[in-house]
Formats: C-alpha cells, sequence, structure tokens
C-alpha cells in the first residue's frame, strides 16, 4: 500500500446501519452482504482516488486529497449501494460522514481531532444520508455531483467534539427522509438511536480517546492527540 495522502485531506467514514438486525433477519447471508459492501464501496472510493485507511468488519476509513473527489466518492457509493441486489431483498443502508482537515500523519498513521470529528460526523448520521461539516462543504462550493443538493442541518453537539455546523448532500433520486443529526444531549437523556454506538466507528474513537487520556494520566496539560493506526485490509 502506499503513503497516506497528507496536507489537507478529507476523510470519509461510513457504517452500515442496524447491523445486528440485518445479522438476526440474514443469517449466514449476513456474510455476503459484508463482502458486496465492501467491494461496491472500494471499487467507487480507489477509483475516485481515495486511500483505505481501516476497515473492520461493516465500517470503512479512507481518506482522499481532495474534498470534491472525498464528495463525489461517498454520493457515487451511495448510488452503487442503493442499486444493488442483496440477498433476500435485504434494506441495505450505510451512514457516510465527511470532514477535511489538515492532520498529521505519523509512522503509526492519521493524527490529530480531525479524525475523531470525521468519525463522529458519521455516527449523528443515518442510513442511506451523507453528512460533511462546514469545512468541506465550504471546499467543494458550487462543484457538486450531478443531481446533489445541499442541506444546512445548522449547528449540532456531537459528542466529544460539542458544536459543528453540519450539512446534507442528499441525492435527488432517493425517497429516503432522514430524522434530525443524532447529537450528544440526546446521548445524555437515554434516547434510543443516540444510544446505539455499537457500531465499529464509536468503537475506534473511543479506543483513541482513551489511549490518548492514558497517555497524559491527568487531566491538565496539553490536548490529546488522536492517532489512527493504518490497518492492513481484509
Amino acid at each position: 500500500m502506499g503513503p497516506l495522502p497528507h496536507g489537507t485531506v478529507t476523510f470519509l467514514f461510513t457504517d452500515i446501519e442496524g447491523s445486528t438486525r440485518l445479522l438476526q433477519e440474514l443469517g449466514d447471508d449476513y456474510g455476503q452482504v459484508v463482502a458486496d459492501h465492501r467491494r461496491l464501496l472500494r471499487d467507487v472510493f480507489q477509483a475516485a482516488g481515495g486511500s483505505e485507511v481501516d476497515t473492520q468488519g461493516d465500517a470503512f476509513f479512507y481518506s482522499f486529497p481532495r474534498a470534491r473527489d472525498a464528495v463525489g466518492a461517498a454520493v457515487a457509493g451511495q448510488r452503487a449501494l442503493s442499486s444493488h441486489e442483496w440477498p433476500r431483498g435485504a434494506d441495505v443502508r450505510v451512514r457516510m460522514g465527511l470532514h477535511t482537515g489538515e492532520p498529521t500523519v505519523g509512522d503509526e498513521g492519521y493524527v490529530g481531532l480531525d479524525v475523531v470529528r470525521a468519525a463522529r460526523i458519521c455516527s449523528a448520521g443515518h442510513g442511506g444520508q451523507i453528512l460533511v461539516s462546514e469545512t468541506t462543504r465550504a471546499l467543494v462550493g458550487n462543484e457538486l455531483p450531478d443531481g446533489v443538493n445541499v442541506r444546512d442541518l445548522g449547528q449540532q453537539n456531537l459528542k466529544d467534539i460539542q458544536h459543528e455546523h453540519v450539512y446534507e448532500l442528499s441525492l435527488e433520486e432517493s425517497p429516503l427522509e432522514f430524522p434530525p443529526p443524532k447529537q450528544a444531549e440526546a446521548d445524555r437523556q437515554g434516547d434510543e438511536l443516540a444510544n446505539r454506538f455499537n457500531d465499529q466507528i464509536n468503537r475506534y474513537v473511543e479506543q483513541q480517546l482513551e489511549a490518548a487520556f492514558d497517555t497524559l494520566g491527568k487531566p491538565e496539560g496539553p490536548r490529546p492527540r488522536w492517532p489512527w493506526r493504518r490497518s492492513p485490509k481484509t
């Protein structure tokens, strides 16, 4: 695998919504769902110039040198997923989140809060939805893929991140309508949707946060940095 993009980078996280439910419904056929999902997204993301940073189960983490390429990849990925014939006619929906920053690239991969921000934006979304940060939205400007509209979702209070202005990229052909993004306040109030942090993305972020604070050893001191280790493809 080649070196990771550096400088200004756009991160793209994806995650299958309701994977536990799908596993219960499909049994052994769920393995085919995961395999098809990986193949479809890898083909699209790599064709757009993306680099696979990590994959675990039903979650992907990619990076792109250009924001517009990342956005184009996310849109093409949703279209590929929606047109695919899934085993037993399963309703497979993938949420996606994008954020652009200037992370440090160390020996163990990306380091910085931008990784956590991108992951939390993804976790705030719903299956079939694409959410982007204000930074990514500004870089893309009016150069959106055909048939894509931008909806301003306003300031959101995301877990670990606090306030982030979030936008939705909606596909004109999609009939899906989404609830508001899941927020940190809803999580504290015991909202069922916001409490569903059982997906791989959340576990990744929690592990990195815990490791960073363990390294610091005390609450005061410099802001922790979040390393993201690149793993081999599965």
